[in-house]
């Protein structure tokens, strides 16, 4: 039995391999249009998770001053 995390990982790494084949093959000869589409959706959804997993770890980063005092960093404000 595997962990739930390292089940997530490997099919992280199987869509990344297949958005790494379509992006070759879209060089190489083109992609159709059922490709195209995947391609879009696959590129979507890894821009997302990399996106909230660096949200995540910016979330649990803290700045130390000169004094030693630690303080969470802020989301910056948006105008």
């Amino acid at each position: 039995m595997c962990r739930p995390g390292i089940q997530v990982k490997k099919v992280k790494e199987e869509k990344l391999q297949r958005i790494n084949e379509l992006a070759k093959k879209s060089r190489e000869e083109g992609l159709n249009d059922a490709e195209k589409d995947e391609q879009a959706s696959l590129r979507k959804e890894y821009i997302e998770a990399y996106k909230k997993s660096l949200v995540s770890q910016l979330e649990n980063t803290y700045i130390v001053d000169e004094n030693g005092n630690k303080r969470k960093v802020q989301k910056k404000k948006e105008k």
